[in-house]
């Protein structure tokens, strides 16, 4: 199967955006304040579990996203053979274990082999995996084997490098930890200096 082909689970199989699937989202976010609690008749909540659901959908619209449609035919025939690199794309996600973000950036490199990729759909296409429940490292590796798999390059480099709400506002409480992930491909794993190019450009 595809990395970018869209996740086969029923709730997202055409039905993501639609008002029932809403109406249940925001439910299970009025019980959610309700158990803690909250008075959801009060100004500040009264349309909170509308907005959250809202937000949540929004997050999560990589599981919506089809790969093929993102880049949208925007490979194009070329004959340079020199790195391409773009870095510091800004990058928000959810940890899939509490549901809390990471943030950072995400660096692309990949020499190409006689096709180049639109620039914006580098971009574009790290937006449609973070923007699904996820760990740092399958993300970096997911937006790797997507490059690699429509561009056919010679070597594909990633790196992310985020901080993690998970870790810096529950559990260890650790302000200053950053977190860095590499997927290395082709010519990026089996030539040392291709990735020492390569990682020394993005620093």
């Amino acid at each position: 199967m595809k990395t970018g082909v869209i996740i086969s689970n029923n709730i997202f199989k055409g039905k993501t955006f639609g008002k029932t699937i809403m109406k249940d989202k925001e439910k299970i976010y009025r019980d959610l304040l309700g158990s803690i609690g909250e008075d959801l008749k009060r100004d500040g909540l009264k349309d909170t579990p509308k907005r959250a659901a809202r937000s949540f959908e929004y997050l999560t619209a990589g599981y919506v996203q089809d790969v093929k449609k993102v880049i949208n035919n925007a490979i194009f025939d070329s004959d340079n053979d020199e790195m391409i690199i773009v870095k510091d794309i800004e990058m928000y996600s959810l940890c899939e274990h509490h549901l809390l973000p990471f943030f950072g950036k995400c660096h692309v490199g990949y020499i190409p082999r006689g096709k180049v990729l639109g620039l914006s759909k580098i971009a574009r296409l790290v937006d449609v995996f973070a923007r699904r429940l996820q760990i740092q490292e399958n993300l970096t590796k997911q937006i790797a084997d997507t490059i690699m798999e429509y561009t056919n390059a010679r070597g594909v480099g990633v790196v992310v490098e985020a901080r993690h709400l998970c870790m810096m506002m529950r559990g260890v409480e650790k302000q200053n930890s950053l977190m860095k992930t590499s997927c290395m491909l082709g010519t990026f794993r089996s030539n040392s200096s291709t990735r020492s190019e390569f990682l020394s450009l993005i620093r």
